[in-house]
This record gives structure tokens, C-alpha cells and sequence, in this order.
């Protein structure tokens, strides 16, 4: 008797539940930077006190990531998705209601950095490699990116909206209500049960995880991915502060979010499309070499709305831009069976470099009165991370198949 099974999901449906995961899990982490002012001020906290709970949910984030991943990859990234829509839902409830700096750290920190694990990048990347072919998989990874681009775009600026008509406690509570709109998408990336283990030869995690460790080019791509995760947090959560510092007024922090949201829109996707042509080392060490250029630029110019805008507008070309050639990079060399839980552990090297970054930022900060020293340490972390890039190889794993099925 022949066994019918499912038939693997299309590409369309894939980016289309994918992208509008990205979207909401994304759009609402991308905000939290406009949280920082409101908070402390009402709480009577210090800027230390809210960055190292956005520390921690980075560090959280990425700590769960290998493990999110390898659920993903093994009972399927619906259910993944399922209990981080339940958990994103429930921290941005807690951290509303959150009156002391411990509870804060417990809700905006550990609850919502579990809950990002299991509702971005890893879990979404890991489906579309198993369902959409090598030859456009770099392209389908930039289309996800993007929207997660397009979610910061569009969500800072509702965001913002909320906390100036609605307080910041009520907007943080429509926000989670949002969060809850993940689980009903999450049904579109229902994959057959036999797909993961049909997607390349018999192989055990243990195998995967060795295998990935022992190889150059796997621990170049974590050392680079971590000066990403320092640099983009720093900036995305400190830069409202700092504009503040600098006599600007909110909606220019806000402006500039939303275009760093509106420009990765259109770089992770370019960056999708130059993978499938161009050797993805060589992009890589092009974004971040680019990323220290522009911002010894923007200390070097006064800081005006316009120099603010276009500093956004360049970084916003670089934001996620990363992200489409690092995990295509890990498809390439690896395969897509465990790619989710691979991914996660290059991510979690993204998450410690964010941990540093944005606690880095609150702590110098409340220590000098200025952010100038961070800002010069990220400049430097880009010229380490474009170097780091340069040697890695492209080419796929040789597996000896009896030593990987041991």
C-alpha cells in the first residue's frame, strides 16, 4: 500500500505567512527604544535599569534560540511559533505592569527574549530553507528580512502614536494583544511530518552540532554576527537618548527609526538578490566595513534633524542586512535539515553582542554622561567583524555518511 503524505508548502505561502510573522515579532521588539524615557521617568529608574533588561531579553533571545530551533527543525515551527506568540503576549502584559527594576528585568528581559526566539528569524528561516530551492533561497531569505524591515517601519510609528495619545502602560497592552496575531499565521507554516528529515542524508544533531563548531567558517560567521547584535542594539535602543542629549526633539528619534525601518526594507531585500550573484563573504565584509564608515561620519558632522535622517536612511541599508547571506551562508555549507538550530547558535553570538551593546551603552553612559566612548568601540567591532568575513568559504560539507548517522 502506498503512503500518501503531504505535499511540501509553496514558496508563496511560505513568505507570505513567514514575512507577516517577521513582520508583528520584529515591528514590536524594533520600538522598545521609545519606551526607554517614559519608563524611567515614571519609574524613577536609571537608563542602566531599563538597558540591562533589554540586555537580558537579547541575551535570553539568544540563549533559547538553539533550542527554539531544534524543536523547530523536529516537531515542526508552527508549534514553535504557537507558544512564542502565548509568551510574547504575556511578557509585554508583565512588563506594563512591572513596578520594580527585578520585575522589569523578569518580564522585558527573560519572558519577551524567550518569546523572540520562537517568533523570528531562526524558526522562519529554517521553514523557508526546507521549502524553497537553493536557487532562490538567498532572494526568499532577503524578502523575509525585509519584512521585518518593513514591521519597524511601520510599527515605531504607531508605536510612538500609542505611548503620546494612549500612555506608555496601554500601549505596551496593545501591543500584546498584537503578539497574539502570530498564532494564527503560525498554521501556515504547518509542514509535513517527514519533511525535515527528507531534506538531506540521515544525520544526527549531535553530528550537526560538532561538525558546525569544528569549521573555520562557522566560527568566523559567529564572531562577525556578533558585532552585528552589538552594533544594531546599541543604536536602536540608545539613539531616542541620545538625540534627546542632543537637544533634538522626540519625533526626530522617531523619524529616524521609522527610516531605519524604511531603508532595510529595501537592503536586506537588494542584499537577497546580490547573494544569489556575488560571493556572500564579500557582502558581508562590505556592510559592516560600510556601517563603521557611517558612523565616523555622523560623529563627525553636527547633529542636526537632516545629518540625523540621512545617518538613519544609510544605517537602514545596513540594519538586517546581514542576516539574508549569513544564514544562506549556513544552508550552503550545511544543508537545511538542522538549519534553524544552526542559525540559532550563530544568532546566540548576535544576542551576547547585543547583551553588550545595549548594557554597554546605559552603563557608559551613566558613568561618563555620554555615549561618544560605545559609539567609537562599535566603529572599531565593524572593521574587526568585515575582516573576520573575508576568509570564509562557501563550500558545502563533505559528510562521511556512516559517521554522521552514528
Amino acid at each position: 500500500m502506498t503512503v500518501q503524505t503531504r505535499p511540501a508548502l509553496s514558496m508563496t505561502q511560505v513568505l507570505l505567512c513567514g514575512a507577516a510573522i517577521v513582520t508583528l515579532s520584529m515591528g514590536i521588539r524594533h520600538g522598545f527604544g521609545l519606551w526607554l524615557g517614559p519608563i524611567t521617568t515614571d519609574r524613577g529608574w536609571t537608563r542602566e535599569t531599563f538597558a540591562f533588561a533589554i540586555a537580558v531579553q537579547n541575551l535570553a533571545w539568544g540563549a533559547a534560540g538553539p533550542l527554539a530551533g531544534m524543536l523547530a527543525d523536529r516537531w515542526g515551527a508552527w508549534r514553535v511559533l504557537l507558544i512564542g506568540s502565548a509568551l510574547y503576549a504575556a511578557g509585554l502584559a508583565l512588563m506594563a505592569a512591572s513596578t520594580t527594576g527585578s520585575a522589569f528585568i523578569g518580564s522585558a528581559g527573560l519572558v519577551i527574549g524567550l518569546a523572540q526566539s520562537g517568533t523570528t528569524y531562526a524558526v522562519i528561516y529554517g521553514v523557508i530553507g526546507r521549502n524553497v530551492s537553493a536557487q532562490r533561497r538567498s532572494w526568499a531569505m532577503g524578502v523575509a528580512a525585509a519584512a521585518g524591515s518593513f514591521g519597524q517601519f511601520l510599527m515605531v510609528p504607531v508605536e510612538s502614536w500609542l505611548i503620546a495619545h494612549w500612555g506608555w502602560q496601554n500601549a505596551l497592552f496593545v501591543l500584546a494583544c498584537a503578539a497574539l496575531a502570530i498564532a494564527p499565521l503560525a498554521f501556515g507554516l504547518r509542514e509535513p511530518q517527514d519533511s525535515a528529515a527528507g531534506s538531506g542524508p540521515a544525520q544526527s544533531v549531535g553530528h550537526a552540532v560538532r561538525e558546525a563548531f569544528g569549521h573555520r567558517s562557522f566560527q568566523l560567521l559567529t564572531a562577525g554576527y556578533f558585532v552585528c547584535g552589538f552594533q544594531v542594539v546599541f543604536i536602536g535602543v540608545h539613539m531616542p537618548a541620545y538625540l534627546k542629549d542632543q537637544g533634538m526633539a522626540p519625533e526626530v528619534a522617531t523619524v529616524a527609526l521609522a527610516l531605519i525601518g524604511l531603508f532595510n526594507v529595501f537592503g536586506t531585500y537588494g542584499v537577497g538578490v546580490l547573494g544569489q550573484h556575488i560571493a556572500r563573504r564579500y557582502i558581508l565584509a562590505a556592510i559592516y566595513t560600510l556601517r563603521s564608515l557611517a558612523i565616523v561620519v555622523f560623529l563627525a558632522l553636527p547633529i542636526t534633524p537632516m545629518s540625523v535622517y540621512l545617518f538613519s536612511a544609510t544605517m537602514g541599508l545596513l540594519w538586517l542586512s546581514t542576516v539574508p547571506p549569513t544564514n544562506a551562508i549556513v544552508a550552503q555549507v550545511f544543508g537545511v535539515r538542522y538549519l534553524s538550530m544552526l542559525s540559532g547558535f550563530v544568532f546566540f553570538s548576535h544576542q551576547v553582542g547585543s547583551f553588550l551593546g545595549v548594557w554597554m551603552g546605559g552603563r557608559l553612559y551613566d558613568l561618563t554622561g555620554s555615549y561618544t566612548l560605545v559609539w567609537w568601540l562599535a566603529i572599531a567591532l565593524g572593521v574587526f567583524a568585515a575582516l573576520v568575513n573575508l576568509p570564509v568559504r562557501e563550500t558545502a560539507v563533505q559528510r562521511d555518511t556512516v559517521a554522521q548517522a552514528a
